[in-house]
């Protein structure tokens, strides 16, 4: 483990994107197939379960300290972070560990999770006993599932394509999906040209920057496909061997949550895989995220939830087309692809509907139609050149995404939490609220949106005008008043204001305006029945 925890010093001690991308080169060429595994799962976010509970370990770490919960509880507020504040109060001396490969360690968290709570308790009490400070902070950071570090997923990519040889958008695609490391050889998910291991496995997708230029940059604006920015689930269908496949953006295999698109899995050419929008649309109207949010998060679904909440795909993109990977075709080339295959399938009833193009000539003619998108349900303009091809992951120049302004509503802070990490000891998770009849509601959370300097300034006065204190949160005089900015707004019987704020952030500050001035309730819902 000692060749991965001198990589998390390096990635953690530096900014710069070339320093980080060389340590990660040095190691997946330095270390075993087995280690190097277990490294990518845990640096992309394809880390398996927590072994252990957090009462559990937390149980094991009072009785291996000998120390009052209360005492911990204390800690753990000021520290912020779980496996630190246990790392913080062990105070091993130990400089050696116990020789233990990352993989050794992985697979034994595996045999942990089949252990009952007591035996997890004496396991962890052994394991502390044996390493050293360092070796303990790692270790607590793998078990309780609270690895992170400053490392992109490209980046992983790119030091993977440095070390082993390989293209690294050949490299992205097969790393996708939620493979287990356990289950799998590295060089043969690196190196195998066996189709069907790769059945399921979509492509990375292409994600796109806010327009952050001039319009006139842009021009000829002929030059850009202008498409509605939708406010879905981006996905990808793929049919294969006549199977199908639908992955969310966020890489959940989400199949058997869509049973609608069942009717693909004959309708389509296998080889066939298409990127886009999946939205809950009805008689024509796209629904609110909210309505396809009640959905998704049943288990079971009814035919009652399937008529009133029936989901479409708006295909943005064709990536794979009679099993041939065509990302790097031109846009123009793949969108008459995608053009030609949905025309052919329009008399079948699918849920598929073509992402239409908006005819747009000036800057005038963007601005146009991104201050209408909310009329038709989206959050703004996507403008993807005709040249471009599909790239892998979040780039700069061919696609760019333009987005309207978003609401926004003066609300008054009434409670603090601390944060977590770096702000740990400063109040950041801020809990907003608006008058009704004279009280002041809360409606919505936000943690966002301040400089550090802005947020110094809060907690100062956050511990200066203390009214309660509930565990970690506390009660304050309402005073503060702060802009809050959201991207839509929808009922809510589970909060008591009645509302829910779809993306809340802090826009700025209000020091120029009073509590007495802040927005009602009411504001709220004639914000809400606007948009009904």
């Amino acid at each position: 483990m000692r060749h991965f925890v001198d990589l998390y010093q390096a990635l953690d001690s530096s900014t710069k994107t070339t320093d980080k991308v060389l340590a990660l080169t040095k190691y997946f060429s330095e270390s075993s197939s087995e280690n190097s595994k277990w490294a990518i799962a845990l640096l992309i976010g394809n880390a398996p379960k927590r072994p252990v509970n957090t009462a559990v370990f937390k149980k094991a770490a009072f009785s291996f300290l000998n120390i009052p919960e209360w005492l911990f509880d204390e800690s753990y507020q000021i520290c912020g972070d779980l496996a630190e504040t246990i790392t913080l109060l062990i105070h091993s001396k130990k400089s050696e560990a116990m020789e233990l490969s990352l993989n050794a360690l992985m697979l034994q968290f595996q045999s942990i999770t089949k252990l009952a709570p007591e035996q997890q308790v004496q396991s962890l009490h052994n394991y502390w006993s044996q390493l050293s400070a360092t070796d303990i902070f790692m270790f607590n950071k793998l078990i309780t599932g609270g690895f992170r570090v400053g490392v992109s997923q490209q980046l992983v990519y790119k030091a993977l394509a440095n070390a082993k040889g390989i293209d690294e958008k050949v490299i992205a695609h097969k790393l996708m999906g939620k493979w287990k490391a356990h289950e799998i050889n590295l060089d043969d998910l690196l190196y195998s040209e066996d189709a069907s291991v790769f059945l399921s496995r979509p492509y990375p997708f292409y994600l796109a920057y806010a327009l952050d230029m001039d319009l006139k940059d842009l021009e000829p604006i002929t030059d850009w496909h202008v498409e509605r920015k939708y406010d879905g689930i981006r996905g990808q269908i793929i049919v294969r061997d006549q199977q199908l496949f639908i992955w969310s953006r966020g890489e959940d295999l989400l199949t058997d949550k869509f049973p609608e698109f069942e009717k693909l899995r004959h309708a389509l050419t296998s080889g066939t895989v298409i990127d886009g929008e999946i939205l809950p649309v009805l008689n024509g109207t796209i629904l609110s995220f909210n309505e396809m949010q009640k959905r998704i998060s049943r288990k079971i679904l009814s035919k009652k939830i399937l008529e009133q909440v029936p989901l479409q795909m708006i295909c943005y993109d064709l990536l794979e087309y009679e099993g041939h990977d065509i990302r790097n075709k031109p846009m123009h080339e793949r969108r008459a692809l995608l053009e030609a295959m949905i025309k052919k399938l329009e008399d079948q009833n699918l849920p598929l509907q073509l992402s239409p193009l908006i005819q747009c000539e000036t800057s005038e003619d963007l601005s146009y139609y991104r201050n209408e998108a909310r009329e038709f349900g989206c959050e703004g303009l996507m403008l993807k050149h005709k040249n471009s091809v599909y790239e892998t992951g979040r780039r700069r120049g061919q696609w760019w995404k333009w987005k309207v302004d978003p609401y926004t509503i003066d609300a008054v802070l009434i409670y603090a939490q601390r944060g977590h990490g770096r702000r740990a000891n400063l109040y950041t998770d801020f809990t907003f609220a608006v008058w009704d009849n004279g009280t002041l509601v809360p409606f919505t959370k936000a943690y966002s949106g301040l400089t550090d300097k802005e947020l110094v300034e809060v907690d100062a006065w956050i511990k200066k005008n203390t009214i309660d204190k509930f565990g970690p949160v506390r009660s304050v005089v309402g005073e503060l008043v702060f802009e809050i900015a959201f991207e839509g707004i929808n009922a809510s019987p589970r909060h008591k204001s009645g509302i829910a704020l779809r993306f809340p952030r802090i826009a700025r500050w209000r020091k120029d305006k009073p509590k007495q001035e802040a927005n009602s309730k009411q504001d709220l819902l004639n914000l809400l029945n606007a948009n009904v």
